[in-house]
């Protein structure tokens, strides 16, 4: 027999954890399926110095213990490392099912699924992830001010992940296997003005050096072959990010890269009655903060279309 519950979020991280404080505050009783990465990206974040009301900053995984601990006080139903692994949105009711097998039958759906950033698949890129490798510049970009620095990317995300850190460091290192940029024109004349960036063009990182934090590149020309390495401090990998929305694409709308469409000033979806936050439908800021607040957004709008059906 199916569990039918009023609203269903898929996915933690900050978005989800919101979303399921505001639904349960509003007595729509969520129910919450973190998936196999309670948390989300924040997990494999160490220090976290830019979200508001933690002055002295926080570890990743501390805060988000945080946000789990707030949405179970209000009551919210949690179901830690369980994951929705199929959906049915034909209906006004949702049909969802678990990996475990279980069917739920829910009346209003939260997604906050988030997105995953794309790795070099280095082992050492691995290992000193948090201790000088970075996927976000604007989160990690304070710890390297003043020191040498390497972007790895050829569009808009390395460009902008570049012309940042440009702006605290006093030499960044831009890799680019190409001998061309990706990014559009206005980012690429940014690049080639700021006298800081140095362009790597055709150049790999074969290995990142340091036992305990990054200490330099291993480098590989890949139209020369020739070998050469860098000392710097810190890596930042800007070859984009994947958002964890393949489960929805023969129901809701995306964009090419798979980010979810929502309607504008909201959160509404295509499929009336669900409703999608955080990374999972945000290709521009993605921040802790940005993804809360599209938490909070998805449970107002989902309170709004619950309350319309007379189901709250």
């Amino acid at each position: 027999m199916a569990k039918e519950v009023k609203c269903i979020i898929i996915g933690s991280g900050p978005a989800g954890y919101t979303a399921a404080i505001y639904a349960a505050r509003a007595n729509m009783d969520p129910v919450l399926y973190t998936g196999k990465e309670p948390g989300g990206q924040l997990m494999i974040t160490t220090d976290v110095e830019n979200y508001p009301g933690y002055p002295d900053g926080i570890m990743g995984p501390e805060m988000m213990e945080d946000f789990k601990k707030q949405a179970a006080r209000f009551g919210t139903e949690m179901h830690v490392g369980v994951m929705i692994e199929k959906v049915d949105f034909s209906g006004e009711v949702h049909k969802l099912w678990t990996d475990a097998g279980e069917e739920i039958h829910a009346n209003s759906v939260i997604i906050s699924t988030g997105a995953s950033a794309k790795w070099l698949g280095l082992e050492s890129e691995k290992r000193l992830t948090n201790k000088g490798v970075s996927a976000c510049a604007v989160c990690d970009g304070f710890f390297f001010r003043g020191q040498e620095v390497a972007v790895v990317g050829g569009g808009d995300t390395a460009a902008e992940e570049a012309s940042y850190l440009s702006k605290l460091c006093p030499v960044v290192h831009l890799f680019v296997r190409r001998d061309e940029l990706r990014a559009s024109k206005i980012m690429q004349e940014r690049v080639l003005k700021n006298d800081k960036i140095k362009i790597h063009w055709n150049t790999q990182i074969e290995e990142i050096l340091g036992e305990d934090e990054v200490t330099g590149v291993r480098l590989i020309n890949n139209k020369t072959n020739e070998n050469s390495t860098l000392d710097l401090t810190g890596v930042f990998v800007a070859i984009g990010h994947k958002p964890n929305t393949g489960l929805f694409k023969d129901w809701l709308d995306m964009d090419e890269t798979g980010y979810l469409i929502t309607k504008p000033d909201s959160t509404k979806t295509n499929v009336e009655g669900v409703f999608a936050s955080g990374d999972a439908q945000d290709n521009v800021y993605r921040q802790a903060v940005t993804a809360a607040g599209t938490g909070c957004m998805a449970a107002l709008d989902a309170e709004r279309y619950l309350a319309a059906k007379g189901l709250i």
